[in-house]
This record gives C-alpha cells, structure tokens and sequence, in this order.
C-alpha cells in the first residue's frame, strides 16, 4: 500500500505465490515511493533483499486498527495463516493471543473446507447463513476436519448445514482465545476472513456487540506498517 501525506493513496491485495520477492519487486515497479517498511511472513526476506526496516504484524495491525477506529480496544484478525487477538490501547500493544502453530481456524481452513463443499471461498459464508441447521464437527485440524466433512456428506448431510458448522468450530476456537486474553469495546475484526459475514455475524452474536470491520480488512496490517514507519522518518 502507498501512504503520502493525505493519507491512503493506493494498495494492491494479490497473492504471494511461490516467488514472493518476484512479486514484490514487481508492484513496486508500478510506484514512486521514498521509503519502504515490511510487515507479515515475508517481512524478513524483504529486509535481506530490499533492504527495508521490519515492524512485526502485532505492532502493525494494533496502529492500523486505531488509526481506522481511534477508540478500538480489541483487535481480531483472522489472515490467512494465523488468527490473532490483541488489546489496545491508544495504538499501542497491551497484550495478545496469537495461534500459528496450524492452519485450524485460518483462511486457509476455510479454503480447503470450501473446496471440499463444493464452494468457492467467497460464497462459503453466504452458504453458511442459509443452512436450517448445524451439523457439529469435532476436529479443528484441517486434515481431519476435511476427512470429517467427506464422511457427513457421504452420510447426506446438507452442505450449508455442515457449513454453518464450521463456521461455529472456528468461533468455539476463537472465544477460546478471547477468554485467555479478554477483550473491551471497540472491537476491530480484520484479515482476509472478516469478509466472511458469517464468520461477522456469529462473532457479533456471540459477543453481543457490535463489530467493527474496515472497508479493506486486508490491508490494515500494511496501513499500520506504513503509519509507524511515516513516524519514525518525520
């Protein structure tokens, strides 16, 4: 994403693929910039090759989050690879819970459990809001959870129904983690899954509150990286 001094000019979501430095090299053809900051997985392979400073995606999406809602105290976000819970305060990192030993509860979870209904991954939460009924399952691993899934829809059991249940599975984890950590209102949800409205709307049941979701939930990891790193060049 671009950053100038009114604020948010342009951002790119793309995947990285399995030459990531490729693709970033890449975009960056595309922009004129004075300084370059990076945030996620990649953050240190883009430190040795770019030559950038690094901000961890805690930092980043904590600043991003407030920089979005400025009275945000709990910031969920469920990416691709790893869900994460941090408390905030004023911007600033007070505590989090953060699960990236597995892919259970990710997006990448709900990519293979898509496939294996027959979905795609954008309509597999529309799906979910249209089932008559849950269909619990019991694993979180992804493997087994896909193993669970082939044998209920061998048993006839509904697609959507066993959908909704998924959908549940990840909040029973995710609760999990707000009970370690706790959470206070405003409550950010960000990452590629609060797209899901499924995913939204069971986390706004079951916290009786109101969630707050960007515009582009993706980006606000970047936006915080690129807000920290304007700061420490003024």
């Amino acid at each position: 994403m671009i950053l100038n001094n009114s604020g948010l000019s342009d951002f790119r979501i793309t995947d990285t693929g399995t030459d990531p430095l490729t693709n970033s090299r890449n975009i960056l053809k595309d922009f004129k910039f004075d300084t370059i900051v990076a945030t996620g997985y990649g953050r240190h392979l883009a430190k040795a090759h770019l030559g950038c400073p690094v901000i961890t995606e805690i930092k980043a999406y904590a600043l991003g989050a407030h920089s979005l809602f400025p009275q945000c105290r709990t910031v969920i976000d469920i990416g691709g690879q790893d869900s994460k819970i941090i408390k905030v305060k004023d911007g600033l990192v007070e505590d989090f819970e953060m699960n990236d030993r597995c892919a259970a509860g990710t997006g990448k979870f709900l990519e293979v459990m898509a496939h294996t209904l027959g979905y795609t991954l954008n309509n597999l939460g529309e799906e979910a809001l249209k089932a008559e009924g849950s269909v619990p399952i019991s694993s979180m691993c992804t493997v087994f959870a896909e193993s669970e899934v082939i044998s209920l829809i061998a048993r006839g059991e509904q697609p959507r129904n066993i959908a909704l249940g998924l959908h549940e599975s990840i909040l029973n984890r995710l609760m999990s983690m707000l009970g370690r950590v706790g959470f206070e209102d405003e409550v950010v949800f960000a990452g590629g899954v609060a797209k899901n409205r499924c995913i939204a709307a069971l986390l706004g049941k079951r916290l009786r509150k109101k969630i707050l979701i960007p515009q582009e939930p993706q980006i606000v990891g970047a936006l915080g990286a690129a807000l920290l790193s304007d700061k420490q060049r003024r």
